[in-house]
C-alpha cells in the first residue's frame, strides 16, 4: 500500500472531498469517495467524512491500495493506431465499440483489445491495473482516444486535461440551421434533475465550455467543428442540444430519428493534440472521418 500526503494551505481550504479532487486529479470522484469511506484518508491522523471542512494547516494522508488486476480477457481485436511511443498510444475508436467492460459488455471493448496489445504495459492509477484511459468517448462516437502505458504518463496527461491544455476538436452534423457562424457555449453540466440517466445543463454542475464553428450548411442540417475547452460527460451532445441543434442521430438528447441509415450520433473526435510525457514536445494526430460520416456528408451535398 502506497501513502501520499500533503499539507493544506489556507487558500486551498474547502470540503475534504473537493480538496482531494484537486490534489488527486488522477482519480475519479467515485474512487476518492471510496477511499474516504474505507477510512484510507486521514486529517491530522483522524478519519473524516468527505464533507469535513478543512481550514488550512492540516496534514492529509491518503493510503492507496496496491493495484489489483481486473478479470478482463485479452482479445485479439484489430486497433487503428494513430500514434504510439513508449508512454502513450492513440487509437481511432470505431463506432459501436465500448471503451470499458461493463455488465452486458464484458468483451469486444477497447480495453479488451488494449489488454492483448499492451500486455503488462498498464497504468495502475485508481487502484486497478488497467490500460490508462484518461478520457473517454461514447460508444457511438468515433475517433481519437489516448491511452497511457504507465502511471507517470497517466499523471502527465491527467494534469494536461485538468489544465485544459489538450487540444480536442470534434466534427459533428447537427439538426437545423445554426444561425451564427461561430460561438461559445459556456453552460455548467451535471446529472439531469429529471432523468438521472442523462446529463444536462444544471446550475450546480461543473463548468463546461464548447467552442463551435460552422463548416457547411445544408438547410435542415449543419456541419460543425467543436473544440472542447473542458471535457464533461456528453458535453458536445448536451451543449448542441441546448441550442436547439442536437447531434444528428443522438438517441438520448434528441428524437434519434435520422433519414440516414446509421446508428447513434454523428459525432467524431478528429483532432487530439497533447504534450508528450517523455519530453514535453507537442504531438497532434487527426483521425480521418469514418466512411459512414463521409457518406452522410456526400448525401447532404448532393440533395
Amino acid at each position: 500500500m502506497k501513502e501520499i500526503s500533503f499539507e493544506i494551505d489556507q487558500s486551498d481550504a474547502d470540503r475534504l472531498d473537493k480538496v482531494l479532487a484537486g490534489f488527486c486529479s488522477d482519480f475519479s470522484r467515485t474512487y476518492i469517495q471510496k477511499l474516504i469511506k474505507d477510512d484510507l484518508v486521514t486529517v491530522d491522523g483522524m478519519s473524516r467524512k468527505g464533507s469535513y471542512q478543512l481550514e488550512g494547516g492540516e496534514l492529509v494522508k491518503v493510503m492507496l491500495p496496491d493495484a489489483v488486476s481486473l478479470e478482463i480477457t485479452a482479445e485479439d481485436i484489430p486497433l487503428d493506431v494513430l500514434y504510439e511511443d513508449g508512454d502513450v498510444i492513440v487509437v481511432n475508436k470505431p463506432k459501436g465499440m465500448v471503451v470499458h467492460p461493463a455488465p452486458g459488455h464484458m468483451s469486444g471493448t477497447l480495453v479488451n483489445a488494449l489488454m492483448y496489445r499492451l500486455g503488462d504495459s498498464l497504468s495502475g492509477i485508481g487502484g486497478v491495473l488497467r490500460p490508462g484511459i484518461v478520457h473517454r468517448i461514447d460508444r457511438d462516437t468515433t475517433g481519437s482516444l489516448i491511452v497511457c502505458k504507465n502511471d507517470a504518463a497517466h499523471r502527465c496527461l491527467a494534469e494536461q486535461l485538468e489544465e485544459h491544455s489538450i487540444n480536442r476538436i470534434y466534427k459533428a452534423v447537427v439538426n437545423g440551421n445554426i444561425k451564427d457562424d461561430s460561438g461559445v457555449i459556456d453552460a455548467p453540466i451535471g446529472r439531469s434533475k429529471s432523468d438521472r440517466k442523462k446529463m444536462g445543463i444544471v446550475p450546480d454542475g461543473k463548468r463546461a465550455v464548447t467552442h463551435y464553428e460552422v463548416l457547411e450548411r445544408f438547410g435542415d442540417y449543419t456541419y460543425v467543428a467543436c473544440k472542447l475547452e473542458t471535457g464533461r460527460t456528453h458535453q458536445i451532445r448536451v451543449h448542441m442540444a441546448s441550442l436547439g441543434h442536437p447531434v444528428l442521430g443522438d438517441e438520448v438528447y434528441s428524437s434519434g430519428k435520422s433519414p440516414f441509415k446509421t446508428v447513434g450520433q454523428t459525432l467524431h473526435a478528429e483532432v487530439l493534440g497533447f504534450k508528450r510525457p517523455s519530453d514535453g514536445e507537442y504531438v497532434e494526430v487527426a483521425a480521418p472521418l469514418p466512411e459512414y460520416f463521409e457518406k452522410i456528408l456526400r448525401a447532404l451535398r448532393n440533395r
